[in-house]
């Protein structure tokens, strides 16, 4: 038997297409500015699903789940894969083209990406200024990040960890510990065990930030040289200063211990 409806579904109804190639809604002529919004839009849609797969990411840790971590790990990494090689066809658009239709963009900028702020504070960003003036992104930052996750399932696997860090208060910054950097030293005493696997996919997603990071500063480089973003953003400079901030410095830092 099938459900009320079923019979009526159809692909586009599923994937509610009428409505969703009705957003484009490019302000110019200029026949560059639907590939810049059809891209941002594709961005928004992968950073919802990197939100919905680092939730269930954190519910796998914080229930012991190591080889369902490791794939969902995976899973984000390989997104961040594909977002990057995104920047590939946005790079077809020549600063010339770009300029046909900048000074239509208004005050909007990337920096806006409310979504990124709230991929950014899950993975374990602490310093936005206050008030955000974003209940989500409030919301975010007042739980634990994926690293203070990694942490209790590490606990769960048999590693002691101290209970103030295990408890401490999420909406603060990461201080770093060194007993936790002894513990991921041991884990990584056995790189065939799952627990060694769930930090290394977890390697794969910062790195994957950071790689995007660093192609998105290049990307704006290419287009716009080193003058101010749209809507008044510091463009390439902020970018740069983005760069080689790991969300999780920690399994970075006992790379180099015996």
């Amino acid at each position: 038997m099938t459900g009320p409806g079923h019979d009526e579904l159809t692909y586009g109804s599923y994937l509610h297409l009428d409505e969703l190639l009705a957003a484009q809604h490019p302000r110019t002529a200029e026949h560059d500015e639907l590939l810049f919004v059809v891209i941002h839009q594709v961005y928004e849609l992968w950073f919802k699903q990197i939100l919905h797969e680092l939730a269930l990411l954190q519910r796998r840790l914080e229930a012991g789940d190591g080889v369902g971590s490791m794939h969902t790990a995976g899973r984000v990494a390989k997104i961040l894969k594909t977002v990057v090689g995104q920047l590939d066809v946005l790079e077809t658009m020549t600063p010339r083209q770009f300029a046909g239709f900048r000074p239509e963009l208004g005050s909007s900028s990337g920096f806006q990406s409310s979504q990124f702020r709230w991929i950014e504070a899950t993975l374990g960003r602490r310093d936005f200024p206050h008030p955000t003036g974003d209940a989500t992104l409030d919301a975010i930052v007042g739980r634990r990040s994926v690293f203070d996750s990694l942490l209790r399932y590490l606990a769960t696997a048999g590693w002691q960890l101290p209970a103030e860090i295990l408890d401490r208060d999420p909406s603060e910054p990461w201080p770093g510990d060194d007993a936790v950097q002894a513990a991921l030293v041991e884990v990584y005493q056995d790189e065939r065990a799952a627990p060694a696997g769930v930090c290394e996919g977890l390697v794969d997603i910062d790195e994957g930030i950071q790689e995007w990071r660093y192609r998105h500063l290049k990307m704006v480089e290419r287009i716009i040289g080193p003058r101010a973003g749209t809507g008044g953003s510091a463009g390439s400079a902020y970018l740069r200063s983005t760069l080689f901030r790991p969300s999780f410095p920690d399994l970075w830092q006992v790379r180099s211990r015996p």
